[in-house]
């Protein structure tokens, strides 16, 4: 019969190498990176780099703990639980379920705008909506292997569109694309319009926030290899390949972009890539950008799904959340929690279809970015908690510089937060959102251990009376 509670091994090493790779490409690279240019001009290439550089260290450290923990269910949850007590986990995994619960929605609400625009005669939104959301569970309840497939072939898809315009992108600024003058570092340096830095240094900290948001969902990776065919090989697959992926997608993308578009052309930056591949005569190219974004918003619904199933599945499993979610079917996927995950998504859905003017997205959205920040934070607090606790224990994967770069980290982050307050209303409204959402969830694991206790205490009063 096998063990109950123990989850498929059946991603393959392609699986998680892909899964690795588009982990980190969403929808916000193709059209997001062109509003953060057009707002806070060339030097958003240096809020990349900085969010960048924040989460490599953040998933080395993560990285650190999970070589040593190879088949650990909830990752990051498990080892805030083993360094800090149950109220850290039990914190860490509601609030991360809490943050992808929102994002399904919210990409299957994007998705079906998506697949709107794509083919105008497709009905209601809400009903397509529904429709992917369905489509994508259904993915996942099949087995762990499907939803390895399906994100296998969706990261092709992105990763090669993103390949082929930084090609295209090197052959223009090197000026031997046939029938396109190179601009050279005209729009970079941007002297028309402000230079290379028109807001200032703190542009660069105010553009680092939203860029956070971005690149959140590396982590899924690690979560996924406890489930491949060879956890410990697939651990150093997916750390070691961080640097290399950000650098080239992320930061390789916004410097040509950068250079081939001007940071004062909102309409062009729109839709950076399209505009781009439009200029150089590619047919189609607005409907390809379009094809590729709606990929990249599917890959991440699916994604989603899988990860807020099996952050539930830990929760239940340590008692958390209620045992009926650690429950698995006979291909090892836990059935419950995937239904249990898309919940947030179908009310969505029926608030879409009823008209009901609720901006049921507007607190959780405001708060997301800030999770982030506080998921980094309890993660590095972690990493140097265990690290100094097990000194003697061989790591396969150290961070590096343990412990400066693991305090750098965490100051970098509380700065972050910090410096929230200070950026703008909305900002602040997003840090007080996610603070206040923290509260709810700490309060809740006391309240549950209250209730625990007193269960506990009337069995054991019976027992002793019989």
């Amino acid at each position: 019969m096998g063990n109950p509670t123990k989850l498929q091994g059946s991603l393959k090493q392609r699986h998680i190498t892909m899964i690795s790779i588009g982990g980190v490409i969403g929808a916000g690279l193709f059209i997001g990176s062109g509003l953060d240019i057009n707002k806070y001009g060339p030097a958003v290439i240096l809020s990349y780099l900085t969010a960048g550089i924040l989460v490599v260290l953040v998933m080395r450290m993560l990285g650190e703990m999970a070589s040593v923990r190879v088949g650990v269910p909830g990752s990051f949850k498990a080892y805030a639980t083993e360094a800090f007590g149950p109220a850290a986990g039990y914190s860490i995994g509601w609030l991360y379920y809490f943050f992808w619960m929102y994002i399904i929605a919210l990409e299957a609400s994007v998705g079906a705008d998506l697949l709107h625009s794509l083919i105008p005669s497709m009905s209601a939104e809400w009903l397509t909506s529904l429709v992917l959301t369905l489509l994508l569970t259904l993915t996942n309840l099949v087995s762990v292997k499907s939803y390895g497939e399906f994100e296998y072939w969706f990261a092709i898809i992105k990763v090669g569109a993103i390949i082929v315009f930084l090609v295209l992108g090197i052959m223009v600024i090197m000026g031997i694309f046939p029938g396109v003058d190179s601009p050279g570092f005209t729009n970079l340096l941007n002297e028309a319009h402000g230079g290379f830095m028109p807001k200032g240094f703190n542009s660069i900290l105010l553009g680092m926030l939203f860029i956070m948001f971005a690149f959140f969902g590396t982590e899924i990776g690690v979560i996924a290899v406890n489930e491949s065919e060879n956890p410990k090989k697939a651990v150093h697959t997916v750390i070691n390949s961080v640097v290399w992926r950000i650098l080239v997608f992320y930061i390789g993308s916004i410097l040509v972009i950068s250079m081939l578009i001007p940071a004062s052309d909102a309409a062009k930056l729109q839709n950076p890539f399209a505009s781009i591949f439009d200029t150089l005569g590619i047919p189609y190219a607005g409907t390809i950008v379009q094809i590729v974004v709606l990929t990249s918003v599917l890959s991440c619904l699916n994604s989603a799904l899988y990860t807020n199933s099996r952050m539930l599945f830990s929760l239940a499993l340590e008692g958390d959340a209620p045992r009926y979610f650690a429950k698995l079917n006979k291909s090892g996927v836990p059935v419950r929690a995937v239904w249990a995950s898309t919940l947030f998504a179908y009310i969505a859905v029926i608030l879409k279809f009823v008209d009901i003017k609720i901006d049921l997205f507007g607190f959780i959205a405001n708060a997301a970015g800030a999770i982030c920040l506080l998921v980094y934070l309890i993660i590095a607090m972690s990493q140097i908690r265990l690290r100094n606790r097990d000194k003697d224990k061989y790591y396969p994967i150290k961070m590096w510089l343990f412990p400066y770069l693991s305090y750098a980290v965490i100051l970098l982050l509380v700065v972050t937060l910090v410096a929230m307050f200070f950026a703008g209303k909305d900002l602040a409204n997003a840090t007080i959102s996610t603070f206040a959402i923290t509260a709810f969830v700490i309060i809740t694991f006391f309240l549950l251990r209250r209730s625990k206790a007193a269960v506990a205490s009337k069995t054991t009063f019976h027992a002793s009376g019989e």
